[in-house]
Order: C-alpha cells, then sequence, then structure tokens
C-alpha cells in the first residue's frame, strides 16, 4: 500500500500540535486536524466498547468477535481509502478520510454496545 503524503502531513502537524480548538476552523489544514481529532476520539471510544465486550465473552464467542473485528477493520479502512481517493492529491483529502473513519467507527462502536450480553 501506498503511503498517503497528505496524510502522513496531518499526522506529522497533529502530533505536534496540541488539540485544536475546532469550534470554528477556518482553514482546510485546521479542518483536517479537527477531523483527525474527531477519529481519535470515536477511536477511544470503540477500543472501550470492544473491550467491555470481551471481557463479557467465552472463549468461542472471544474469537468469533476477534474475527468480526478484524473483518471489519480491513472493511472499514479500505472503504475510507476508496471516499477519500475521489480527492486524491487534494488538501481535502485528508479530511474526507478522518471523517470517513469517524463515521464508520462510531456506527461500530454502537454496534458494539447494543450487543446483548453472553448469557
Amino acid at each position: 500500500m501506498r503511503p498517503n503524503p497528505a496524510l502522513l502531513l496531518l499526522l506529522a502537524t497533529t502530533a505536534v500540535q496540541a488539540e485544536q480548538d475546532c469550534t470554528a476552523p477556518v482553514t482546510q489544514t485546521d479542518m483536517n486536524i479537527c477531523a483527525f481529532q474527531d477519529y481519535q476520539r470515536a477511536d477511544a471510544k470503540l477500543n472501550a466498547a470492544y473491550k467491555k465486550r470481551v471481557a463479557s465473552l467465552e472463549k468461542a464467542q472471544l474469537e468469533r468477535l476477534r474475527t468480526a473485528q478484524r473483518a471489519w477493520i480491513t472493511f472499514r479502512d479500505a472503504q475510507c481509502r476508496y471516499e477519500a481517493g475521489v480527492y486524491e492529491g487534494g488538501s481535502m483529502a485528508p479530511m474526507v478520510h478522518s471523517s470517513c473513519l469517524t463515521q464508520l467507527t462510531e456506527a461500530r462502536t454502537k454496534d458494539l454496545n447494543i450487543l446483548p450480553d453472553q448469557p
């Protein structure tokens, strides 16, 4: 897989910068950073939901969940690369990619949270 230069730049910028004030982003760079921060928050919530779900499962169901989660991550990443690919080389590609990741991650978190606990 070819690294996305715009995404790498966004990640580098985000790493050295404190949390961006995203109440009213002005520039495309601001919007890219804010979209990535939204994704980071969504991913943290997903990880918490996943850990909670894992703790409630017996071995067979745990393996099924792990298989499903790996497949879902593969799908999510491919889908978001596809969606952002429309804007490849453009300044808004990182925002589209991060927004897609956020949307799909939030949906997955909801799915994990509504599953019934194992008896």
